[in-house]
């Protein structure tokens, strides 16, 4: 018979602070295993609402029991993130998974023309997914062919940025960072690609972190190491 009084099987929703090298699944899986440990579960419905890459830090909102029935809702909302971007250089995946393949001058950039063109990137447009990401294409993931070295064609999608700012510090070029507020389904990794281009330069990723999801925020989230002990001061219901 379904225990009625565990507050995990009936639903909760989890914040979790995804450390960095991290999968979305490894959190997942963790709570997972911790909550099937502490309370004797032969199982229990555990998902994750949203994706993050694994060399992202951030907001992770993960559902257990009846409460994955509200993940697509959750993960449909918009994002908030901090892009840490390089100008002048590109890698084959957008960010530091691959290494720096081509170098751009970017003397050229200035704190007028980055201010300017983050506005030129902000409504409904279409963007091109990263190869190197999980977009499944014939079965396969996108990166797997991208790691074979095969070629590949990724469709484009539509995206919505709400919003975007330079956190200015001139100091940092060509180092900048930026306040991104996006819909669901947006890569930031192709943004800092496509935001190269517009700079007549070029551009990667080289931390990100996502702070909001709707009206969730990472200030309330715990690190995933963290929840283990959390339950332990759980009744057993």
């Amino acid at each position: 018979m379904e225990n009625t009084t565990n507050p995990y099987l009936l639903g909760k929703i989890l914040l979790f602070d995804k450390p960095y090298r991290w999968t979305s699944f490894d959190v997942a899986k963790k709570v997972k295993f911790l909550l099937k440990k502490r309370f004797q579960l032969k199982d229990i419905k555990v998902g994750h609402a949203g994706t993050l890459d694994p060399l992202a830090t951030g907001l992770i909102i993960v559902c257990t029991g009846k409460a994955t029935k509200l993940i697509d809702g959750i993960q449909s909302q918009a994002k908030e993130y901090i892009a840490n971007i390089k100008l002048g250089e590109t890698t084959p995946s957008y960010d530091l998974e691959t290494e720096v393949d081509k170098t751009f001058p970017h003397e050229h950039i200035t704190a007028e023309m980055i201010t300017q063109t983050l506005q030129k990137f902000i409504g409904e447009q279409e963007q091109t997914p990263p190869i190197f990401s999980a977009k499944k294409i014939d079965g396969k993931r996108a990166y797997t062919y991208a790691r074979n070295g095969e070629d590949v064609v990724m469709k484009k999608a539509i995206v919505n940025m709400y919003d975007l700012e330079w956190v200015i510090n001139e100091k940092k070029l060509p180092w900048i960072d930026v306040r991104i507020a996006c819909s669901k389904g947006t890569y930031i990794r192709s943004f800092a690609y496509d935001f190269g281009l517009a700079l007549q330069s070029g551009a990667h990723l080289t931390g990100l972190r996502r702070t909001k999801i709707g009206d969730y925020k990472v200030e309330n989230a715990i690190n995933p190491d963290s929840f283990g002990d959390l339950l332990l001061k759980e009744p057993e219901f």
